[in-house]
């Protein structure tokens, strides 16, 4: 949370997280999934992933073309229910 207060940030629905769905590790995935969607659940930010393959170099202009060609999906952890 120090960089969130270093850059004075407000974590509230108008914040958006984006997350990368890989290909990577999957325990640094996991984690990166993990803390995005515990910001989520606190703060109601918004959660947006991606695919790695979809975005050149992450700036500005390349996540703008992402979500133009809806490539960012809001729906990052389906969750499984056992009975």
């Amino acid at each position: 949370m120090k960089l969130i207060e270093k850059h004075n940030v407000e974590l509230d629905e108008n914040f958006s997280v984006i997350v990368n769905q890989g290909p990577g590790s999957f325990s640094g995935i996991r984690i990166s999934l993990a803390v995005a969607k515990g910001m989520k659940i606190s703060k109601n930010v918004k959660l947006f992933g991606y695919k790695d393959p979809d975005l050149e170099i992450f700036d500005l202009n390349n996540i703008k073309k992402l979500l133009d060609k809806k490539l960012i999906e809001k729906k990052l952890i389906k969750p499984i229910y056992l009975s």
